[in-house]
């Protein structure tokens, strides 16, 4: 039977010339995923003959991330601010990046707010936020049924209390105020879906299509937020390369404090502003 360190170097190689990025860290994460012992503990007993069912079972789930499919589906989770998220294939991937608008959003609190999570996906940052200040009370929304499902779950796996309703934007929370708004909309040109990497197109269309310029959620949810935010109320957004301006730009009619921040590659990747005085009506 193969050695571990057989087992790492084969299937990293495998990987590498199918095209994946991280081949050597995916190729660790999946067999640590088929034998159920950390990477580390994996790489610390280098010479151990693995079992035949493990090698099995890796090999499957080798061909499977071959064939582009995103790890995170494969494995079924995801982690997100040091949280595990079950993840699925009809729900979009929750990302490092997106940490970046996560932290901002728990330097805002202090304990006691409503906070509103527009297009929450898996609900990793209403889940994140719910699970730092268990006082607060978190709301999410989501047009796809699967993604408030999935959302659902996530908030029951971690042991949170999240209200996740289904409509699109602000659609269920009609009448509703919230100290904070925070989202990661789609924000993905139409015209640019079809050159995306191959496991970010095995993602739902529906959480990644921004329009025609990546920008028509961004316009909705900034012209409608002032209706549902408190005296002034924080709305923080992700956005996608190249989309700072543009987004800093829309804020400005109604949002004061703007202020943009990038993710950990040096990216512009989120921006915050606060509800102008005497702006909510």
């Amino acid at each position: 039977m193969p050695t571990v360190r057989e087992a790492l170097r084969a299937g990293a190689a495998r990987l590498s010339a199918a095209g994946v990025t991280e081949a050597s860290n995916d190729a660790a994460l999946l067999l640590s995923f088929v034998t159920g012992e950390a990477p580390l503990s994996l790489r610390a007993d280098p010479g151990r003959e693995l079992a035949a069912e493990d090698i099995a079972a890796y090999e499957a789930l080798l061909i499977r991330r071959a064939a582009r499919e995103p790890l995170q589906y494969i494995t079924g989770e995801a982690p997100f601010m040091g949280l595990m998220l079950k993840a699925a294939p009809q729900v979009l991937i929750p990302r490092f990046d997106t940490e970046t608008l996560c932290e901002q959003a728990l330097l805002r609190l202090r304990g006691g707010e409503r906070i509103l999570d527009l297009c929450t996906g898996s609900g990793a940052l209403a889940v994140a936020i719910a699970d730092r200040f268990p006082d607060t009370k978190v709301f999410a929304g989501d047009i796809s049924t699967d993604a408030v499902a999935l959302a659902r779950e996530n908030a029951s796996r971690c042991g949170v209390d999240v209200v996740v309703r289904q409509g699109d934007l602000f659609g269920p929370f009609a009448g509703e105020r919230f100290d904070m708004i925070v989202s990661n909309p789609p924000y993905i040109p139409s015209r640019d879906l079809a050159g995306l990497m191959e496991e970010v197109l095995s993602e739902p269309v529906l959480a990644l299509d921004g329009g025609r310029d990546g920008l028509d959620f961004y316009r909705r949810i900034i012209d409608e937020a002032p209706l549902y935010l408190t005296s002034s109320g924080w709305l923080l957004l992700e956005f996608g390369d190249g989309q700072a301006k543009a987004v800093a730009a829309l804020l400005e009619e109604n949002f004061e404090e703007i202020t943009v921040y990038s993710d950990l590659n040096g990216l512009e990747r989120a921006a915050a502003g606060r509800l102008k005085h005497g702006i909510c009506t």
